[in-house]
């Protein structure tokens, strides 16, 4: 397991553009390159889990180009963001989709009996037609995305910032501990 992890960093390296590249690029723009979209902080690595979980979920292609584009507003680490929009690949969109259709159903059947003010607010926004234009599933499968999206993000964001704290202070004890002796 470790000799396939080694080939899959060495690989990532070898793909990874460097800085020089993406100056010389004249359609990236130069603010990418600010050293703080980069460097993993405690507070860019869980926006850039957040960020890639829920462009993954809701777009069905260019995930990584989006990913990164919007990772500069909100000051997010690129190759997170970037890496996390993997969490939908080949094997797992089926079952991303067939869960988000199955959540949206629900919620949808569950507005027929209270008046249908999802249905209301779908039909007073243009946004709708893209969606449903996007998925080709309808209603329930949008609404599901949407869904599972967003608390995937929200929990991706306090997953990551929990095991980011628990490394930094699990580092911080094997120091003192290499100090002590």
């Amino acid at each position: 397991m470790n000799g396939l992890f080694q080939r899959l960093r060495a690989w990532g390296h070898r793909m990874m553009p460097t800085p020089e590249q993406i100056e010389r690029s004249r359609w990236i723009p130069n603010s990418v390159l600010r050293s703080e979209l980069w460097r993993f902080t405690r507070r860019s690595v869980p926006r850039g889990v957040a960020l890639g979980l829920l462009v993954g979920i809701i777009l069905p292609f260019a995930q990584i180009l989006f990913a990164a584009l919007l990772s500069l507003p909100v000051r997010a680490n690129v190759p997170v963001a970037a890496l996390t929009t993997f969490v939908t690949n080949p094997f797992t969109t089926p079952i991303i989709w067939a869960i988000s259709y199955q959540i949206g159903n629900w919620l949808l059947h569950l507005d027929g009996h209270t008046g249908g003010a999802i249905d209301r607010l779908f039909a007073l926004t243009d946004v709708w037609d893209a969606i449903e234009w996007l998925t080709s599933e309808g209603k329930s499968l949008a609404l599901g995305l949407v869904i599972v999206a967003v608390v995937s993000a929200a929990v991706g964001y306090l997953v990551s910032g929990v095991c980011w704290r628990w490394w930094i202070g699990h580092k911080r004890r094997n120091l003192q501990r290499r100090l002590r002796q």
